[in-house]
């Protein structure tokens, strides 16, 4: 028996795998980068890959590289919230700044509103900066310490010209009662607030250029339980009056669910699993999902919680796993899922899921 398993594991080629794997995907990238843009998404992320140097030769070859985003693909239409979620560095925070082009993506095509803007400049992006905005997860080292809150939320609605140079005040203090804000904090700094009141700060920042989408990076992990229902909430708000779309970052669940209308779940970069709200949590496909989901509190005692515990730490990105990257953690791994890659589809309408039990 001994030598039977011995020689079923002989008959993988890591490398043939691998190889054939990437022919594959590039195949499919190209085919689908090719495809004509979604009239109605406001924002299409197709393959986008985002890896960072560790090593690099004496003339600047690079020999190693952590490759933090691996081929993440969805669509975002207009007034939607898509939830990304996932342990801490999977990658959620650099597939927001690389959407942002705060990151300069290695791979892959950004469409906003229309436009491939995969490879503008800084120059080119200097328009579609006020359509795109950022909510940071640190209130506190978000904002400049010597500036006042007006100076603060003004100089973008001058930079980008926004109103004219006598009504900016007035722009400003409208803003400023729309995110819960007394017009007396206009001359405050930012030291003199708590970090729920800074983050509203944030929040009307990133509104003061009248934005159409805006990248939630964990804006609520900082604060108390009590705050972040009302910073919640507030984005709901402001969500429902402007038309806004989110691409909200988080690893609280029960945050997610309330606020979202799609999921992805990410697991050390790549996209493990993809779908409605409804469908996520209804019935969630991959394993790493039912786990994340297993650890969600449940605040009725009678109803006993089914955890299910993942043994072992995450691996580095930097060195990821043959196969399929979750099998050195997963309860359910075949030998298969230890050589070959799972393939990323479709299956159910508008359901993705990576997973060869599947």
């Amino acid at each position: 028996m001994a030598d039977e398993k011995v020689m079923e594991q002989k008959t993988y080629d890591d490398a043939a795998i691998a190889a054939e794997f990437q022919q594959k995907r590039q195949k499919q990238i190209q085919e689908d980068c090719a495809k004509p843009f979604d009239p109605d998404a406001l924002l299409e992320v197709r393959h986008l890959r985002k890896c960072f140097p560790i090593e690099k030769t004496l003339t600047g070859k690079v020999t190693r590289e952590l490759v933090a985003v691996d081929d993440i693909s969805f669509k975002l239409y207009p007034g939607e919230t898509l939830g990304i979620v996932g342990e801490s560095g999977c990658g959620k925070t650099t597939a927001g700044r690389a959407i942002l082009k705060l990151h300069q993506p290695t791979g892959g095509q950004i469409i906003f509103n229309g436009q491939d803007i995969t490879h503008f400049n800084s120059s080119q992006m200097r328009d579609i900066r006020k359509q795109m905005q950022i909510i940071f997860q640190d209130p506190y080292s978000s904002l400049p310490p010597r500036d006042t809150v007006g100076g603060i939320l003004s100089e973008p609605v001058e930079v980008h010209k926004i109103v004219p140079k006598d009504q900016v005040k007035e722009h400003v203090l409208a803003l400023m009662e729309k995110c819960g804000l007394r017009d007396y904090y206009f001359e405050r700094y930012p030291h003199e607030f708590s970090g729920g009141q800074r983050q509203r700060i944030c929040i009307a920042r990133a509104l003061a250029v009248d934005p159409k989408l805006i990248i939630c990076d964990e804006p609520v992990s900082a604060l108390d339980v009590s705050i972040q229902a009302q910073i919640i909430n507030l984005l709901k708000q402001l969500q429902r009056e402007m038309g806004l779309s989110y691409v909200f970052i988080s690893h609280d669940l029960s945050v997610v669910k309330f606020i979202s209308d799609k999921i992805g779940v990410m697991y050390l970069g790549a996209m493990m699993e993809f779908g409605t709200k409804e469908d996520i949590f209804r019935e969630p496909l991959h394993p790493y999902t039912k786990a994340l989901f297993s650890a969600v509190p449940n605040p009725d005692p009678t109803v006993k919680m089914d955890r299910i515990k993942l043994e072992g730490d995450i691996p580095s990105p930097a060195n990821p796993p043959k196969g399929c990257r979750f099998h050195t953690r997963c309860p359910y791994a075949k030998e298969v899922c230890k050589h070959v890659p799972p393939e990323y589809k479709e299956h159910a309408p508008g359901h993705f899921a990576a997973c060869h039990l599947l």
